[in-house]
């Protein structure tokens, strides 16, 4: 599919989301897909020399973008993945869960496989130690990916250097999907989410990093994006669109096993929803019912508890 026959996926608010061959919309999802090691403390370490003791500890697969990934297969969207892997262990064990999980993952090569340790509390709170990154991502893998955008009618583009590096070239490529964009705990004024806030047309975040989320949205949305979405955690979530027009949505109310992939679990269902037609406000609901999903597993979807447990068993896992 060229740029100029693309389905319109423009709002929520009644235009045709399907394309004239009534097929689902194509979704490509660029950015991290990573190995972590999640540990659970009472509460995060102060900054002495100490000894902690952890309440619970697991390895498995994170990365922003498998976590949405993960979400709208999970909703039956049409959708792939696309992530830097290296050739190591932990590449194979992402690839085995993803692919394991209904993901389509289409991964390119890297240097080094990405992996955290995460440091978590029953409460949320996070500290995420970097502790590998992927190398500088190649000419050819970069093709690729402007290769499977041009056939997208929705690009999700997470904050990485390989999706930095695609809007650099979006005024040269040939594809033209909308945009959605995951600015995290964005606080209204970095310099390195500024490219990702302009090129999207439909951002999220959360408020972690402002105490004025509807001004903060006000903000995103005269740099261009049509509507802005915040998560406040238990508090539910906001929309603002380029209308002024104000939309809200409670928290749905869960057991909270572990919060990580939350977010990313909130913007599958909002886009979900959003495809099949729905308004804004059903569509925060969505996401505010979606987020209960991840919130309930130590993973960033339950899929992966059987998918990691089939690949230990065949021997690929841990």
């Amino acid at each position: 599919m060229t740029p100029s026959s693309a389905r319109s996926v423009r709002d929520n608010e009644g235009h045709n989301l399907e394309s004239n061959e009534h097929q689902a919309p194509r979704i490509v999802v660029v950015g991290p897909a990573s190995w972590n090691h999640l540990i659970e403390l009472d509460h995060l370490p102060d900054p002495t020399p100490h000894m902690e003791f952890a309440r619970r500890s697991i390895h498995t697969v994170g990365g922003t973008s498998a976590g949405k990934a993960l979400h709208l297969a999970e909703r039956g969207a049409s959708l792939e993945l696309h992530a830097l892997l290296g050739t190591d262990a932990d590449a194979h064990q992402i690839y085995d869960a993803l692919t394991g999980a209904g993901v389509r993952l289409r991964p390119h090569p890297s240097a080094r496989t990405e992996r955290h340790v995460n440091l978590m509390t029953p409460t949320g709170e996070r500290l995420s130690i970097y502790v590998d990154t992927p190398s500088a991502t190649t000419e050819e893998a970069l093709a690729a990916v402007e290769q499977a955008l041009e056939g997208a009618d929705i690009a999700i583009l997470d904050l990485s250097d390989m999706c930095g590096t695609l809007l650099q070239r979006r005024h040269r490529a040939r594809w033209a999907a909308e945009v959605w964009v995951d600015l995290h705990d964005y606080d209204g004024a970095s310099a390195y989410h500024e490219p990702f806030l302009r090129a999207a047309d439909v951002v999220f975040m959360n408020a972690d990093r402002t105490a004025d989320p509807w001004g903060l949205l006000s903000s995103c949305l005269t740099r261009g994006p049509r509507v802005a979405v915040c998560t406040l955690g238990a508090r539910g979530a906001l929309a603002l669109d380029a209308a002024g027009r104000r939309y809200t949505a409670d928290a749905v109310s869960t057991r909270v096993v572990d919060t990580n992939g939350a977010g990313d679990a909130f913007m599958a269902g909002f886009l979900d929803a959003t495809l099949h037609g729905a308004d804004i406000t059903t569509s925060l609901q969505a996401g505010a019912q979606q987020a209960t999903v991840a919130l309930g597993t130590v993973h960033l979807h339950p899929s992966l508890t059987a998918a990691l447990s089939e690949g230990s068993r065949s021997g690929s896992g841990e």
